[in-house]
């Protein structure tokens, strides 16, 4: 990164730095914010440990025109946000004008398939969570009487910021919200009784726990909501037409006949349903698909919404 204008001056310590970078990325994305002050920082700390017996005004001056001053930082980090977004960014579906288009469009936005795999996965996630946040809050209530209950639950909460961190990558690789891809910075750089604090006190440790509970139900309900609805739809356009074909003849559900039924060798109708019901029901099934793939990306943007009000903290606080 290269610096350019020497007309603000430069901050004499890393929070210092951090705290003007941060303000200088006022009203960007919280998880551009977090990326930013981690990468920052540990850019920062790298330095001084290269270049001992000088203090951080002297450090933070030297790398000023390799690294650059928080405001030069700060946009380059917008402008490398926007080409990444751009370069990233799933192909946008054509637009449609008629209500027909709109509905029926849905199949050729790349949404709708990622909020689908990630209902379907979200059974296997959730009940991973579910169980390792229920496991460790028991095992740390329990031990807390004994000396290992502290240290336990200090690698309890960091194991549940490092999952929060991988359920943030399948959130924006399958549901397109951009997430942090770098750990929260403010816990380097302090003695262990400060950054064990910090971890108590954060709020988004403990909306971590609550999301990580929430996902076995919601897992629940998107992967049945998922698997039923298209199943069906899909049961639905099949059946009228591998029954025209003949391929259920001579069948029997639950002892009603399927095929055609005869009499002396001349057909007289169908075991369930006549084939004038075969139209209704593949139409009906058409409909069922096309809309559960918009419920499903429905589904997919208010999980994105609700993921990234638990697992990222405001930029304000970043």
């Amino acid at each position: 990164m290269n610096a350019s204008s020497n007309s603000a001056p430069l901050p004499r310590s890393i929070p210092e730095y951090l705290d003007m970078l941060r303000a200088a990325l006022t009203g960007a994305d919280a998880a551009l914010v977090q990326d930013a002050l981690y990468d920052a920082e540990e850019y920062l700390r790298s330095e001084m440990s290269e270049q001992r017996g000088k203090s951080e005004a002297e450090v933070i001056a030297a790398v000023a025109g390799s690294y650059g001053a928080p405001h030069e930082v700060a946009e380059i980090y917008r402008d490398t946000e926007v080409r990444v977004e751009t370069a990233l960014r799933q192909p946008t579906p054509a637009p449609r004008s008629t209500a027909l288009g709109k509905f029926f469009g849905v199949a050729a936005d790349p949404r709708t398939y990622g909020a689908i795999f990630y209902s379907i996965l979200a059974l296997a996630t959730g009940i991973f969570y579910f169980t390792w946040v229920v496991t460790g809050l028991s095992l740390s209530a329990g031990l807390a009487v004994l000396v290992i209950g502290i240290p336990f639950v200090i690698l309890f909460l960091g194991s549940v910021r490092i999952l929060a961190l991988v359920e943030g990558r399948l959130v924006e690789t399958m549901l397109g919200e951009r997430m942090p891809r770098r750990p929260l910075y403010s816990a380097r750089g302090k003695g262990w009784m400060e950054r064990i604090k910090d971890m108590f006190i954060d709020p988004r440790t403990w909306s971590t726990i609550v999301y990580m509970l929430a996902m076995l139900p919601l897992g629940i309900v998107y992967f049945t909501l998922a698997v039923t609805l298209l199943t069906t739809a899909v049961a639905c356009i099949l059946a009228p037409v591998l029954l025209g074909f003949g391929a259920f003849d001579d069948w029997y559900i639950s002892g009603h006949w399927i095929g055609p039924i005869t009499i002396n060798n001349f057909e007289v109708g169908q075991g369930l349903g006549g084939w004038w019901e075969y139209p209704f029901v593949f139409f009906f099934g058409i409909v069922l698909l096309f809309g559960s793939m918009h419920l499903m990306r429905w589904i997919g943007h208010f999980h994105a919404m609700f993921a990234k009000h638990l697992l990222v903290k405001s930029a304000q606080y970043a």
